[in-house]
């Protein structure tokens, strides 16, 4: 599998030439599997990029999961411009936690006032897919779930293909246990032996401590604890706070590498062009 990072900035996007290293995108990842089918999970502001890419490839049909939909995780998906082609087939998975059906929770982010178009005239054959906790297989990649503590819920993923797997446990609390949520020992057994963990790292420990716990987010240092403790193979950074600047981030890999030192764990913080090959 391919790994692409077209957005790793939480909560809002961001510009200048203090984040020109890591980007200001908001969430989304795109997964290429063997046979070359596209993945994507979330829709921040970095998925307007995705899809110019795949449609200058013509590429037209796309799988899109989603961890949650809050703010920074869907904004980006009135601007996917593959949704106003009537080539484009898009098949949408997530869980609808609030309310009755995941169209229901989703499709609102594009309806008038809030856009000048509404989601039942755009061009694209969409078909939504409730998706709490089933596994799911595409090609020969296999996906599993679990709860991340946040608030209002949502998932984590596991993908798994040709003895290679990849975690991807965004905007996950693992100091506090919120409704829904699990205990940080299911977390590690989610994410064993993987040879990617990409994880939620926004807050430094202090950060954390004094302002910003049950937030929905982790520390930094407690999500190397979690790579260091499945004994993963590479540890991503993941959802750099708004206020984040490129040689701060700098600084938390620099640390997670001395805390890692002794180990074979590789530590790095991703950035809205990160390209990984599993």
């Amino acid at each position: 599998m391919l790994i692409r990072c077209w957005g790793a900035r939480g909560s809002v996007s961001v510009f200048g030439n203090e984040y020109d290293k890591y980007g200001g995108d908001t969430p989304c990842i795109e997964i290429r599997t063997s046979k070359d089918s596209v993945l994507i999970i979330d829709a921040g502001t970095g998925i307007r990029r995705l899809g110019n890419l795949l449609l200058s490839e013509n590429r037209h049909t796309y799988t899109m999961l989603f961890t949650h939909v809050h703010w920074d995780h869907i904004i980006g998906l009135p601007f996917f411009r593959p949704l106003f082609k009537s080539r484009t087939r898009l098949s949408i998975f997530g869980c609808p936690f609030e309310a009755a059906t995941f169209k229901e929770m989703l499709s609102p982010v594009i309806k008038r006032p809030y856009f000048p178009v509404d989601f039942a005239t755009l061009k694209a054959s969409v078909e939504f897919n409730d998706f709490c906790g089933d596994t799911l297989r595409i090609d020969e990649m296999t996906i599993t779930t679990i709860p991340i503590s946040h608030p209002n819920r949502g998932l984590g993923f596991r993908f798994e293909e040709n003895g290679k797997s990849f975690v991807f446990l965004t905007d996950n609390e693992l100091g506090y246990q919120h409704p829904g949520g699990m205990e940080f020992k299911d977390y590690v057994a989610f994410a064993k032996g993987a040879d990617l963990l990409v994880h939620d790292a926004e807050y430094l420990p202090e950060e954390y401590a004094n302002h910003n716990r049950r937030w929905g987010h982790s520390s930094y240092t407690d999500a190397l604890k979690l790579a260091m403790d499945a004994r993963v193979a590479r540890f991503g950074l993941y959802h750099h706070n708004q206020d984040r600047k490129d040689q701060d981030l700098d600084m938390m890999v620099a640390d997670c590498r001395k805390k890692a030192g002794g180990t074979n764990l590789e530590c790095f913080a991703l950035g809205q062009d990160t390209q990984i090959p599993l």
